[in-house]
């Protein structure tokens, strides 16, 4: 049961640990009036990740667990599938993002009713808001938004026979949760700026709560190209619906991003 929980929080980790990401903060140059602008965000998010799993056992109701970056890699299945983008028009915009992500472990038996085993995990999320512009200036601008997080898991279990015969064990779940989000640049010149990204929501919809915070200092290469260096901490508590499973998650670390546009 440890081995699979540790899979499960590896997934929510690495969602995001390489992930190309819709809330990176996107620095912006200060947009024109009208006109459409396009921004893809590549990053490399340094997470470590803290949870707690709350499961159906008696004689294990909860188990806590602390993973870092390189335990998380290790866990990687093949090739993820990971992609981001914002299109703005004006003072609206739309971000959105896909990301499919496969990891597995091997299981460990004591090797009598089963011979070992695995667990494979397919982890699919999908992210879209939209966003006003409230408020810009020469030098800053501020965004509010809302939209969706959409959260998608499917496990197999593959037990080796023993005594027992061989067993395998596949399951689903998945959940949307509502978010409001706000987004806030400021240039201080030189090519150096600053940006502060958040979102909240869940609100008992999907999970009990679903957040995110991220800031970056940004550095301007030239009109399409645009640098960052920051912090971001990802969080959601989910729990299902009439069953004592669910999972807090936490995840902190420091991000390095790139911004295209065009």
């Amino acid at each position: 049961m440890r081995q699979i929980c540790k899979l499960v929080i590896a997934v929510f980790a690495s969602i995001t640990a390489i992930a190309c990401g819709l809330h990176a903060a996107s620095a912006q140059d200060v947009s024109s009036p009208g006109g459409y602008q396009f921004f893809v965000t590549p990053y490399l998010w340094l997470a470590s990740v803290h949870a707690t799993t709350k499961t159906p056992l008696a004689r294990e109701p909860e188990v806590n667990s602390n993973v870092s970056t390189i335990d998380l890699l290790s866990h990687l299945d093949g090739v993820p599938v990971m992609g981001s983008a914002e299109v703005r028009y004006g003072r609206l915009g739309f971000l959105g993002d896909v990301i499919h992500l496969p990891v597995s472990t091997d299981i460990t038996t004591r090797d009598i009713f089963f011979q070992g085993g695995n667990a494979k995990m397919r982890a699919n999320t999908g992210t879209g808001m939209v966003l006003y512009r409230e408020f810009e200036d020469p030098v800053q601008f501020v965004d509010a938004g809302i939209g969706f997080r959409a959260w998608g898991f499917s496990m197999d279990v593959n037990l080796n026979g023993g005594l027992l015969p061989a067993t395998s064990v596949n399951r689903s779940a998945g959940w949307t949760d509502p978010l409001l989000g706000g987004r806030y640049h400021r240039e201080f010149g030189n090519g150096f700026g600053l940006t502060a990204y958040g979102d909240v929501g869940g609100f008992g919809v999907g999970a009990h709560i679903d957040w995110q915070a991220i800031g970056t200092v940004d550095y301007t290469l030239n009109p399409s190209w645009n640098l960052h260096l920051g912090y971001r901490s990802l969080n959601f508590n989910y729990q299902a619906s009439g069953r004592n499973l669910g999972f807090d998650v936490h995840m902190r670390g420091p991000i390095l991003a790139g911004t295209f546009r065009f």
